[in-house]
């Protein structure tokens, strides 16, 4: 199961591959979390080296109508912890996935919020108009802005996960990309083909999202992108994750400052071969310490 203590210790979790420019010179601007430029094992954000401590279960605090954010980030602060890891509300579970009581990604009927408006016509998976994955809706990205607002304020930076694999067959029904909850004719295949890039409207529709989130969250400092969480599951092609990567770099190309891209790369260890060069932390779920960062480390 991946519901996991994820990222207790970032600087344990994380292989840095690149040396992506942390510089803070732009005056009147304030420059997203980085890599420390003397250290790259270690983060700077707001001018100070920054190590990440968490324990992050609540995975659905964003696409819950029902989850208390602020409360949650007022414990984080309580306690000493200064991370979460969100989804984007892409993707969503539904009660009883992998056996998890009060599952904060499986909301109840007409409590899912995502990215993508609600058209007029009924038919949702679980109540509900159906989507139209050509129009945004205006109270989920309030939402997020606000989320990361209040994230801010009490010391927090958060890894917004944009896309999950579909583990199973009922999480894929219940997907606003799968083509019987939308109204656009998108997501007319197998749920291990979600993430292929083999279907040019869907691939579009993920593009698209992904451009429409970076751009709302230009300017938050406290954010960093990991673009699927455990990609090894469900189908999920490499050629795919380096297109959304593209795409989280040409949306920030005229941006002052440009956020951290995190890839999530294994249960437990692997060996990565020619990374992509916009990608600057490597995330293991499950890492075998030392073995795996020291690996990937050179």
């Amino acid at each position: 199961m991946y519901r996991s203590s994820h990222c207790l210790l970032m600087a344990a979790c994380l292989a840095i591959v690149s040396t992506q420019s942390s510089s803070l010179a732009e005056e009147n601007v304030v420059s997203p979390i980085a890599l420390h430029p003397d250290n790259p094992h270690y983060f700077i954000w707001q001018g100070k080296p920054t190590v990440l401590i968490t324990s992050g279960e609540h995975y659905g605090a964003l696409l819950n109508l029902d989850f208390d954010y602020k409360r949650y980030f007022q414990e984080l602060n309580r306690c000493g912890l200064n991370h979460t890891r969100t989804f984007s509300g892409v993707y969503r579970e539904i009660p009883g996935s992998f056996g998890i009581t009060d599952n904060p990604l499986a909301p109840k009927p007409h409590r899912f919020i995502c990215p993508w408006q609600r058209s007029d016509k009924p038919g949702y998976f679980d109540g509900g108009k159906r989507f139209d994955l050509t129009q945004w809706d205006d109270a989920y990205f309030e939402r997020l802005r606000d989320f990361r607002t209040e994230a801010q304020r009490q010391g927090v930076v958060v890894e917004l996960t944009l896309f999950c694999p579909m583990y199973k067959d009922e999480l894929w029904r219940a997907s606003p990309m799968n083509v019987a909850n939308n109204v656009n004719g998108i997501g007319d295949c197998p749920r291990v083909e979600a993430y292929t890039g083999r279907h040019q409207n869907l691939m579009d529709a993920q593009l698209a999202v992904t451009r429409k989130i970076v751009s709302e969250l230009r300017d938050f400092d406290n954010l960093y992108y990991e673009v699927c969480n455990e990609p090894y599951f469900g189908g999920v092609t490499l050629e795919w994750q380096h297109r959304i990567v593209d795409a989280i770099v040409q949306a920030e190309r005229a941006y002052p400052h440009q956020h951290l891209i995190s890839l999530n790369i294994a249960n437990g260890r692997a060996r990565v071969v020619d990374p992509h060069p916009a990608v600057s932390i490597l995330n293991f779920h499950y890492c075998v310490p030392p073995d795996t960062v020291a690996m990937n480390y050179g």
